[in-house]
């Protein structure tokens, strides 16, 4: 499995590659092109010299907003989306060892597998995951990332249906890009009536 989701290899290498960087990539995906988004945790990377949950919650936040600003901008709001990475990591941290992937991986309290409701659950209570977004990025880890928790298609309803083309979930290819987009346009034009 390998995302393509940016149009840049290194990016979507480390996106496919550092559960950390899918999980902040998801983060910054708002108010900007998808893109550029998800190609925000390579140009951290990059800049701070590391990709770790832990080393993110504790880097100065100044730095970590000048880390931001830095042509090309990780976001176009550098400040608080630098604040918003931070709040992320640290909730890692404490939660989850610092470990991304356990969201989606760690077993539920019963000792089984987790399932789709679950991580949906485990989602949504991370800072700056809102019902919308937690629910996107369990598709995209049930259609691409290769989730397989039981009921992950209808917990992430309707980003799950396979078939569609309305999220980042369902980005495989250039072409892909444009139907997600054209979706998204029409309900744009669908919202504003």
């Amino acid at each position: 499995m390998t995302l393509h989701i940016t149009g840049d290899a290194d990016a979507d290498q480390l996106l496919t590659d550092n559960p950390l960087a899918l999980v902040l990539g998801m983060l910054l995906d708002q108010q900007i092109a998808m893109e550029t988004a998800f190609a925000g945790p390579l140009k951290i990377q990059q800049r701070t010299g590391s990709l770790d949950a832990a080393a993110l919650a504790s880097f100065d936040p100044d730095a970590l907003t000048a880390v931001f600003k830095k042509t090309p901008a990780v976001h176009r709001f550098p400040g608080s989306m630098a604040a918003r990475v931070q709040s992320l990591c640290q909730a890692l941290v404490d939660d989850w060892g610092g470990d991304a992937a356990a969201l989606w991986t760690r077993p539920a309290a019963d000792g089984t597998a987790p399932d789709g409701p679950t991580v949906l659950k485990r989602l949504k209570a991370l800072p700056g995951f809102g019902e919308q977004k937690a629910k996107i990025f369990l598709a995209l880890l049930g259609k691409q990332y290769g989730f397989t928790g039981a009921g992950w298609r209808e917990a992430s309803a309707p980003y799950g249906e396979d078939g569609s083309f309305r999220s980042v979930a369902d980005i495989v290819s250039p072409e892909s890009l444009t139907k997600v987009r054209e979706h998204k346009r029409a309900m744009k034009a669908a919202a504003k009536g």
